[in-house]
């Protein structure tokens, strides 16, 4: 067992929770956000969504099945992670397992998170602290080491998704139909998704003139933070209304294409983040179970009169995704491509596929 320290998480309320540190021992800032999902802490870990944020689990027992080996696919895509790196600022947990057991395990979550200079915290009261969030919503904080103060740090401040993005253009695949995807903070089971549905995935950043590129649809990421920064993505995305083509947004291009379409965004009280999170489809009776991660929604409200919803949250009526009325345009606030989380609804890919079939047809 390695030499134990103690380290302190503060919350922006001057509230201090003391741990043990199994991370990297150093001092960050961030948003406080928690998490109910019980399993996929090394799909989280490397979610870009967390960018800028330190992640609470709720599920108390964490490391116990390691992290898994690093190699990648044909595509060069690591197998078993959403990233190429460790996002978020900080881990905190209830109980550490230093011991882990599985037979893709190639290190420990201590070991990761050092490699990765990431800080983790154990031994705290994770359901005091997720009561305090869920109560007051989320909170900024900072997990202190003595000797290395650090101001508080909020992560809305800043263009995260310019963070998270791809810093060049590229391509994965070589199948028949050519899917431009806006990185905002991309998950790579989303290229998986995709790949899997034979086309070519033209991979480019969240700023990038996309409407030059010869396409057959446009996939908009997810991302970190808040979307009303990415108002050149949002100018891209309306150029890409007038060009008629199938468009398909997860998290945050759910988001923006709302945002591109003249409707409100707003911040929510402690955001989904789960693998539990119910929807329904408007107009429909079907409810699905969803993996989520975001802090931001669509208010409906504001939605023009050539879109409507497409799915609503069972738990507090938020959106969960829009459609418009006449052009194959559609999004998901939700994960579909989960990883980790079920794939109830992994079918909006082969619906977006089915768009740009369509749409070829006719053009």
């Amino acid at each position: 067992m390695p030499e134990l320290k103690k380290i302190k998480l503060i919350l922006e309320d001057g509230t201090v929770f003391e741990g043990t540190s199994f991370g990297c021992h150093k001092s960050v800032a961030g948003e406080v956000v928690f998490n109910t999902a019980m399993t996929g802490y090394p799909e989280s870990l490397t979610d870009p969504s967390y960018k800028g944020q330190i992640l609470v689990t709720t599920y108390p027992l964490i490391g116990n099945y390691g992290v898994p080996v690093d190699d990648v696919d044909e595509y060069g895509l690591p197998n078993f992670f959403e990233s190429d790196r460790i996002h978020l600022s900080g881990l905190i947990i209830s109980d550490y397992s230093f011991e882990y057991s599985h037979w893709n395990a190639q290190k420990s979550l201590s070991q990761w998170l050092q490699e990765q200079g990431v800080p983790g915290i154990f031994g705290i009261d994770t359901r005091a602290l997720t009561k305090k969030l869920r109560e007051t919503g989320t909170m900024l904080g900072k997990i202190e080491v003595e000797g290395q103060p650090v101001d508080f740090y909020n992560p809305d401040k800043e263009n995260q998704v310019a963070k998270a993005s791809t810093p060049k253009k590229e391509v994965y695949g070589n199948g028949k139909h050519k899917v431009v995807l806006v990185d905002c903070g991309c998950k790579y089971n989303i290229i998986r998704c995709l790949l899997k549905r034979d086309t070519t995935v033209i991979r480019v950043p969240w700023d990038y003139d996309f409407t030059q590129e010869d396409y057959d649809g446009v996939m908009i990421s997810n991302g970190p933070g808040d979307p009303q920064y990415c108002q050149p993505t949002v100018a891209n995305i309306r150029k890409a209304f007038d060009q008629g083509k199938p468009i398909f947004g997860i998290c945050m291009g759910n988001q923006l294409i709302g945002i591109a379409s003249g409707a409100k965004t707003y911040k929510l009280k402690y955001g989904h983040r789960a693998h539990n999170h119910p929807v329904r489809k408007v107009n429909d009776t079907k409810c699905f179970i969803t993996s989520q991660n975001h802090s931001f929604a669509i208010d409906n409200a504001t939605l023009s009169s050539d879109w409507e919803p497409l799915f609503v949250n069972i738990n507090d009526d938020t959106n969960e995704g829009i459609q418009h009325k006449t052009k194959p345009i559609f999004s998901a606030q939700f994960h579909p491509e989960a990883f980790s989380g079920p794939t109830d609804t992994e079918f909006l890919f082969d619906d977006f596929v089915k768009m740009i079939e369509e749409h070829k047809a006719k053009n």
